[in-house]
């Protein structure tokens, strides 16, 4: 009878023994970490110090918030998944009722220190992970989604037609390349198709792609391993070519067209100090799209500020031949005034002799009295033709120079349009 329930006592024991090994608390206790641990959570998880961490890394980049050009940053938030290769968590899921992976709290565990050097401004999107996953392998993993301010030098020298390409360096602050390597998880394919599809706005910016490069650093005196991301997104550039690009080259069409008015009244002129001050209009919209910082000057820049030169010089010529325009005016009214006191004088010279004729039949002859007259008369349509010429050469000037500068103005228009566009497509 005894023996019979200690056979049954033993049995117990096994079961509850083989229940307790189905258990995380079970597993917990063989990896040690039912308690706390300098080794387990202070210590980089290695047996010979000499063996370096290796710290696998994968970033997604599900959205892009924010591009500031003044400030030279761009808001994004990314995905950053961790994981790196422990000595101390290892253990055979056939002796744990087939437990491949577990999670534990985070500070139960080492975790390798990783900070972006770019970084502005980091905060949690969402709620912070509070656990990582252990995998029978040695593996912990952790992932965490940000939203990332980070320092990004732009070229602006193509906006809006700009695309932009800003690193995100992962590198850890105190360990050396000795102590630990960051390697990516995925390949640069792999990470821009994830991200595309995990995008999550369709704002300003499209995501071209991310590329993944190595790179060392030497701040403490040692070498230490980066793992560098390079985002690289396209401008949208429709909004600004509806609001901007556009209405600035209408009025260069409605500059080239008010050549056809006529010059004789003052609305060509006017006309064209109207387009002139729209430009300027447009130029402070201009101001607050730029940084004042840029190396060198936009693309749409040049465009502003030659088509604004155009314009003017096209409203310096206007005022010049409306003031030929108005000299001539002003030299036919002059001439009309003299040729009519001259056509009297000649009437009254005529009458002149006409009496002195009837008075005198016998001194002169009458034939000699009619060529005098006719004489008088060639003399006074000479002069008349005579100052009639100053004003229609004045006229003609103002013509001629009118039609120069045109084809001049034209071509100039067309080459410099032609140049920008193969500068902003090249």
């Amino acid at each position: 009878m005894d023996l019979q329930w200690l056979i049954f006592y033993l049995a117990s024991v096994g079961c509850v023994s083989a229940a307790e090994n189905c258990s995380y608390k079970a597993l917990l206790e063989h990896l040690g970490l039912d308690k706390s641990d300098v080794q387990m959570t202070s210590l980089r998880p290695v047996h010979n110090w000499t063996t370096p961490t290796m710290v696998y890394m994968n970033l997604l980049v599900t959205s892009i918030t924010e591009v500031d050009e003044k400030a030279q940053s761009i808001s994004t938030q990314i995905t950053v998944i961790i994981g790196w290769y422990s000595e101390f968590t290892m253990w055979n899921p056939d002796e744990f009722c087939g437990i491949y992976f577990s999670s534990i709290k985070k500070d139960m565990v080492w975790i390798p220190d990783i900070n972006i050097i770019e970084s502005v401004k980091t905060e949690f999107a969402t709620i912070e992970n509070q656990h990582v996953q252990l995998r029978n392998e040695g593996i912990i993993l952790t992932s965490n989604t940000l939203a990332l301010t980070s320092a990004c030098k732009m070229d602006l020298h193509q906006f809006p037609f700009d695309v932009q390409s800003c690193n995100i360096t992962l590198q850890s602050p105190i360990h050396s390349s000795k102590e630990l390597l960051i390697n990516p998880f995925s390949d640069a394919s792999f990470l821009t198709l994830s991200s595309k599809k995990a995008f999550q706005t369709q704002g300003e910016w499209e995501l071209l792609n991310i590329n993944i490069s190595k790179g060392r650093a030497n701040p403490l005196g040692e070498e230490q391993d980066q793992l560098i991301y390079t985002i690289t997104i396209k401008r949208r550039p429709l909004l600004y070519v509806i609001i901007f690009l556009m209405p600035v080259f209408y009025f260069l069409v409605l500059d080239v067209a008010s050549f056809f008015i006529d010059s004789s009244g003052g609305e060509k002129l006017g006309f064209k100090v109207t387009l002139l001050l729209s430009i300027s209009v447009l130029l402070l919209l201009l101001k607050d799209m730029l940084p004042s910082t840029a190396s060198d000057i936009p693309l749409i820049g040049v465009y502003c500020v030659v088509i604004f030169a155009l314009m003017g010089i096209s409203v310096l010529e206007t005022i010049f031949v409306n003031f030929l325009m108005a000299k001539g005016n002003q030299t036919v009214s002059v001439a009309a005034m003299e040729s009519t006191s001259t056509l009297s004088d000649t009437v009254k010279n005529t009458e002149g002799p006409s009496d002195s004729v009837a008075d005198s039949n016998e001194e002169r002859p009458y034939t000699l009295n009619v060529l005098k007259q006719i004489l008088m008369e060639l003399q006074a349509v000479a002069h008349q033709n005579q100052q009639e010429r100053k004003p229609l050469c004045w006229t003609r000037v103002a013509t001629i120079i009118d039609v120069i500068f045109f084809f001049l103005y034209v071509t100039t228009v067309i080459a410099f349009l032609i140049s920008l566009f193969k500068a902003w497509f090249p």
